[in-house]
């Protein structure tokens, strides 16, 4: 029997993987991949344009390609060197992808914002797709009802005891599959849209220039800077990055990106010594980016990221902090582009003086008369507008973000890192009716807490969990889990999981406020496709 030798495809592989190298080459170079390497398995259906069977009935994310075309190399035999699989995701990104509409909702999963809490309208779907893998693998992809029929065959060929495990051994799990989740699946994500049509008509955008830019990252803060875009051929671009923390300390780097479908950018930056990684999506125009930012090795450590391309509008992308108290002064820093001279920060706020100026920032002493009413101001800095400005006179209640999370142990020797949590304090204020959890409250923005753990249960505490789960900084709301392996002082040698209470505490005056979460901390992440 002749032996295959399966290829390393690791997580961090498959996500590096999508950042195209020094000249790329073109469709044509993919369509002869194509027709070398994939006729095996599928068949031409048409020259000109270039139509194979299945791969041709298909429209994803460039992660979905990714995913797919790692399928064939492990579980098929296809032999594709790196840059070969690179040119294939951007071909087939490029001309079946999906719309900007059409990731609406989902684009989470891209972003690796992996403690979202998923919720959907269908039971059958959320049954039948959502309990094995993330519901939004599947709604960022596009096929018609021969290939949703097809991907259940896979499910069952792949996974021959699917229809005897936990909600599908108590029905009729062929049934539901075809009769009913096929059509649903036909009808919800279909291969032909007209948000598909229209976006086949746009141009691709060049982003090169330089671009104002504001993030917010769990544990540190705000952050601001300029982020500075140049080259442009085949869709690839070098990247650099200037910026500070609202402390001071600087967030500075480089790396490479590229643009899928028009509008998808991915890339792969070196920032102050570490790999992050960033998922935005560019604006129809061209004018903005926005996603998120994270840690190639740790992603559960990022950044939510605006950036809005230098001369290209008149717009504000944050105030920094976004919040006041009502009688103090504080100092504010105002970010984006096209900011004009006068700066107006709303009713009841006088700015004192202006301490600092460039063409990404204005940064302002500022006084909020102790009479201010509560309530978000618009600030505009000349043209520029569309940033908000809280103003409060007290914290009423404080939430953990986010309420629910799970970490996971690891290292330790071994192949997978450890997944930590990030948490914050998000402080609220009551609205007119003076009790929390109506309508009108109003959210103040995150702010400083001390921070702790606590066992979540009897059997939590009579485990000592917290002793073994991992240990949280009580400045920064960081929870290191412990690591991974069976551990001998724990009963029975279990590992270093754990169900935590996450408990925040915030000072108002002399009075503390105080708000729980939950964490559970598990086993590794030993699966960690691109797209969870």
């Amino acid at each position: 029997m002749k032996k295959f030798k399966l290829p390393r495809l690791t997580g961090g592989l498959l996500l590096a993987g999508m950042i195209l190298p020094t000249g790329a080459v073109q469709a044509n170079d993919a369509e002869t991949i194509i027709q070398s390497k994939c006729v095996a398995c599928h068949t031409e259906e048409k020259a000109e344009p270039l139509q194979m069977s299945r791969m041709s009935h298909q429209r994803k994310t460039p992660e979905g390609w990714l995913m797919t075309i790692a399928r064939m190399q492990v579980m098929h035999g296809l032999e594709v060197t790196d840059d070969e699989r690179r040119t294939l995701v951007k071909y087939f990104a490029d001309k079946q992808g999906l719309a900007p509409e059409e990731t609406e909702g989902s684009r989470y999963a891209m972003e690796r914002r992996l403690n979202t809490m998923e919720s959907f309208e269908s039971a059958n779907f959320e049954e039948m797709c959502a309990r094995c893998h993330s519901g939004a693998r599947v709604k960022l992809q596009r096929r018609p009802a021969s290939e949703w029929e097809h991907l259940v065959h896979f499910h069952l060929g792949q996974w021959p005891t699917l229809e005897y495990q936990a909600m599908a051994r108590d029905r009729d799990w062929m049934d539901l599959a075809f009769k009913k989740m096929v059509p649903e699946l036909a009808t919800d994500f279909s291969l032909k849209s007209a948000s598909w049509d229209k976006w086949q008509s746009v141009k691709s955008v060049p982003v090169s220039g330089s671009w104002s830019f504001s993030a917010q990252m769990a544990g540190k803060g705000d952050v601001r800077g300029v982020m500075s875009i140049s080259g442009g051929k085949d869709d690839q671009y070098s990247v650099s990055i200037d910026g500070e923390y609202a402390d001071g300390s600087a967030f500075k780097g480089s790396g490479t990106a590229i643009v899928y479908t028009g509008y998808e950018w991915r890339a792969n930056l070196t920032v102050d010594g570490v790999a992050m990684r960033q998922v935005f999506a560019l604006s129809a125009d061209g004018s903005e980016l926005n996603g998120r930012m994270f840690e190639a090795v740790h992603d559960e450590a990022g950044m939510d990221f605006s950036a809005l391309r230098s001369g290209s509008k008149a717009k504000l992308l944050s105030v920094q902090p976004g919040y006041i108290r009502a009688g103090s002064t504080e100092v504010l820093t105002i970010v984006g582009a096209g900011l004009g001279k006068k700066i107006s920060l709303g009713d009841g706020i006088k700015v004192v003086s202006e301490m600092y100026r460039d063409d990404n920032k204005v940064v302002v002493q500022a006084t909020a008369n102790a009479a201010a009413k509560p309530g978000a101001r618009d600030v505009k800095a000349g043209k520029a507008e569309g940033a908000l400005l809280n103003v409060y006179d007290r914290i009423d209640s404080v939430k953990v973000v986010p309420d629910f999370a799970v970490a996971r142990v690891g290292g330790n020797g071994g192949s997978t890192p450890k997944y930590n949590a990030h948490f914050q304090a998000e402080a609220w204020m009551n609205g007119v009716d003076g009790k929390p959890g109506t309508e009108d409250d109003m959210r103040i923005g995150f702010v400083p807490a001390k921070w702790h753990v606590e066992p979540f249960d009897a059997q939590a505490e009579a485990d000592r969990d917290t002793h073994f789960a991992g240990r949280m900084d009580e400045k920064s709301g960081l929870f290191t889990t412990g690591a991974s392996g069976p551990n001998p002082e724990r009963r029975m040698s279990t590992n270093n999981a754990g169900n935590l209470k996450v408990i925040a505490e915030v000072m108002e005056g002399a009075n503390a406020l105080s708000a729980e979460g939950q964490m559970i901390v598990t086993v590794q992440r030993w699966n960690n496709p691109p797209l969870p």
